[in-house]
C-alpha cells in the first residue's frame, strides 16, 4: 500500500532515515516534487546546525536541493507551516525530542508530514528523535549504503575524524558508509575515499574500450 497523494481527512508521518549516503535527503526532495506536481502546497524544514549546501536550502550529496526554512529548534516549525498540507522536515536527528509531539500535532491536523534523518549516530546508538518518531510513523524507508570496503549495503555511519562529541556535521571528508562487518567506531582511519564503478556496456567501444573516462565517483 502507497501512501495518497493528498490526505484524506487524516494526516501520517512518513520517516526516511539510514547512514549516511543512503539517499535519505535525495528521497524527501523527490516526495516533496511529486507533491508540487500534484499542485499541494509544501514547506521545508532544516536544523540550523546543518549549512553544509546552503542556508537556504536542504541539500542532497547527490546535487538536490529545496528551498527550505532554518529551524533552532522544533517549536518554531509549526508558526511557519502556513497552508502547506506537505511538511518536510530533513536531518531531524538534530532536532530536539519535542519534534516527535510537533510531528504529530501536525499529523492530527490532517497533513502529510516527511522526516528525514540519521537513526544511529557514529558509535551505533540511537540518535536524537529519530527512535521515538520510528515508533509513531505510518510509513517507514530504512535506506541502505553500499559499505565502501567490501561493496556489500551499509546501515552503519564509519566517522573518520577522531573527534569528540556525538555532532559532527559533514560529508566525505568526515565519514563513509559502512556494513556491520567493516564498521568500528573507535578506528577513524578512512579505508577507500573512491570506488570505482562498475561497467556500463553502453559506455564501451565496440572493440571493448571504455569511452566514458573516469569510472571512479565518490560512493
Amino acid at each position: 500500500m502507497h501512501p495518497h497523494m493528498m490526505p484524506r481527512d487524516v494526516g501520517w508521518i512518513e520517516v526516511i532515515t539510514g547512514c549516511m549516503f543512503s539517499g535519505k535527503t535525495e528521497e524527501l526532495i523527490r516526495r516533496v516534487r511529486r507533491a508540487r506536481y500534484a499542485n499541494q502546497s509544501v514547506v521545508a524544514f532544516k536544523p540550523t546546525l546543518d549549512d553544509r549546501y546552503s542556508e537556504e536550502s536542504v541539500g542532497s550529496h547527490a546535487g538536490g536541493r529545496l528551498r527550505s526554512f532554518q529551524v533552532t529548534c522544533s517549536a518554531e516549525i509549526p508558526s511557519l507551516v502556513g497552508d502547506a498540507v506537505v511538511v518536510a522536515i530533513d536531518e531531524a536527528q538534530f532536532l530536539d525530542e519535542g519534534l516527535v509531539e510537533v510531528c504529530e500535532r501536525l499529523a492530527d491536523g490532517g497533513l502529510r508530514v516527511i522526516v528525514a534523518g540519521l537513526d544511529l549516530d557514529y558509535r551505533g546508538r540511537p540518535f536524537g528523535p529519530i527512535p521515538h518518531l520510528l515508533a509513531v510513523a505510518e510509513y517507514i524507508q530504512k535506506a541502505l549504503a553500499i559499505c565502501v570496503v567490501c561493496g556489500n549495503p551499509a546501515d552503519r555511519s564509519q566517522r573518520i575524524v577522531d573527534r569528540e562529541g556525538t555532532v559532527l556535521v559533514g560529508e566525505a571528508n568526515a565519514y563513509e558508509a559502512r556494513c556491520r562487518l567493516h564498521w568500528d567506531p573507535d578506528d577513524f582511519a578512512p579505508v577507500q575515499e573512491r570506488l570505482p564503478f562498475g561497467r556500463n556496456l553502453a559506455e564501451e567501444g565496440a572493440d571493448g574500450d571504455d569511452v566514458s573516462g573516469d569510472r571512479s565517483e565518490h560512493r
